[in-house]
C-alpha cells in the first residue's frame, strides 16, 4: 500500500486522492516547487487563478516531461467573474495562463450569493464542460443550502465540493450531504494552516505511529475518503506529506482525531463570505 489511490467521481472521471496545492506559493516559487512535488510523485495539482500563479503551474506541467494525461489539474473561477459571459471569459484566459490543452477540474470558487447568482455562473460551466474543454466541473466553499439551490436548478450535478476541513471543523454535516448526492469532498487547509499540529491527540498517535503530526492528521483526511491537498515550498515537506501510504491509523485514532472538532474556521464562512 504504497501507490496514492484514485476516487472515481460521478462523472465516471477518477481523480488521485492526494494532490499538492499551491494557495499562497509565489508565483516565482510555483514552478520549482510544483515540479519538485511531481518529481516526488504527485499527480494532481490545484491551483486558481487568485492564486496568481496558473501560469507557472502550467510551466511546471510542461516541463515535468509527464504525459499530459498522467497529471490531474485542478484550477478555480475568479470571484469577480460570476457573470455568465464573465465566467467563459475567466475560464479562456485560465487556459490561457495554463498553457494547457484542456483542464481536468474547473470550480466555482466562492457561492458569493450576494454577488449574482451562481447558478448562472454554474451554467457557464456546463458549457465549457459540454466543450469538452473540462473534464469535471464542480464548485468550492459551497454549504448545503448552495448545493440544494443548484441542484434544483441545472443539469449537472457537481463532481466535488472543496471546502475547508480538518481536525478541528470536521464539516460534517456538508460532507454527509455531499455523500448523498455523489459528491466528493476536497479538503482545503487540511491542517489548520499548522494549529492541529501541537495538539496532544494528533501528537500522543504521531509519537506511537513514529510518523509527524502532519502526516498523522493528512492520514485521517486520507481514511475519511476525502481528497487532500497539502502545500508546501520545501521539498522535504514535499516528500514527508506524499509518505502517508505505508500504514494506517486505527478507529480509535480515527475517533480521537474526529473528536476534536470544535467548528473552527481558518478562512471565511461561505455563508458570510462576500468576495
Amino acid at each position: 500500500m504504497t501507490g496514492v489511490p484514485d476516487i472515481t467521481l460521478n462523472n465516471g472521471v477518477t481523480i488521485p486522492q492526494l494532490g499538492f496545492g499551491t494557495f499562497q506559493i509565489p508565483p516565482e516559487e510555483t514552478r520549482e516547487t510544483t515540479l519538485a512535488a511531481l518529481e516526488t510523485g504527485y499527480r494532481h495539482i490545484d491551483t486558481a487563478e487568485m492564486y496568481g500563479n496558473e501560469k507557472e503551474v502550467g510551466q511546471a506541467v510542461r516541463d515535468s516531461g509527464l504525459d499530459r494525461d498522467d497529471v490531474f489539474v485542478t484550477s478555480k473561477l475568479d470571484n469577480g467573474a460570476h457573470a455568465h459571459d464573465d465566467a467563459l471569459r475567466a475560464f479562456d484566459r485560465t487556459m490561457d495562463d495554463l498553457g494547457l490543452e484542456y483542464l481536468d477540474l474547473f470550480l466555482i470558487h466562492w457561492p458569493l450569493p450576494d454577488r449574482g447568482d451562481f447558478v448562472e455562473t454554474w451554467r457557464a460551466l456546463e458549457e465549457v464542460y459540454r466543450s469538452g474543454r473540462v473534464k469535471s466541473i464542480g464548485v468550492s466553499n459551497f454549504q448545503p443550502n448552495h448545493l440544494r439551490r443548484l441542484l434544483d436548478n441545472s443539469t449537472v450535478v457537481p463532481a466535488v465540493n472543496q471546502i475547508e476541513v480538518h481536525p478541528y471543523l470536521t464539516q460534517d454535516a456538508v460532507r454527509s450531504f455531499g455523500a448523498e448526492q455523489d459528491i466528493v469532498t476536497e479538503a482545503w487547509s487540511p491542517i489548520a494552516q499548522g494549529k492541529v499540529l501541537d495538539d496532544p491527540a494528533i501528537t500522543r498517535i504521531a509519537e506511537r505511529v513514529g510518523r509527524s503530526a502532519a502526516q498523522v492528521t493528512l492520514r485521517w483526511h486520507i481514511q475519511r475518503g476525502d481528497v487532500v491537498f497539502p502545500k508546501s515550498v520545501t521539498r522535504k515537506r514535499i516528500e514527508e506529506n506524499f509518505a502517508l501510504f505505508d500504514f494506517e491509523l486505527t478507529e480509535g485514532d480515527m475517533g480521537d482525531i474526529s473528536a476534536l472538532n470544535r467548528d473552527e474556521r481558518t478562512g471565511p464562512d461561505p455563508d458570510r463570505f462576500h468576495g
